[in-house]
């Protein structure tokens, strides 16, 4: 037997329903401090070390994402 259920619900909806936290005041403060350390023209290691420690997981997110963009851009 198979059961399809279909939601019709926006993003917020469903965060409401499944009880998680609203984190859109700490991804909009995220997104403020990453805007005005670009602004203010930092080199790329310094950059990636404030990213290293602003992101979640730390050395192992960043890897993570590291590990997808080289897959993502490998030429075949």
């Amino acid at each position: 037997m198979k059961i399809n259920v279909e939601v019709d619900c926006t993003p917020e909806e469903a965060r409401r329903a499944m009880g998680l936290p609203d984190l859109t005041p700490l991804h909009d403060r995220y997104i403020a401090m990453m805007t005005e350390t670009m602004e203010k023209g930092v080199s790329p290691e310094l950059f990636e070390t404030m990213t290293r420690a602003w992101a979640p997981m730390g050395e192992a997110g960043m890897n993570m994402w590291r590990g997808m963009f080289d897959a993502a851009t490998k030429k075949s």
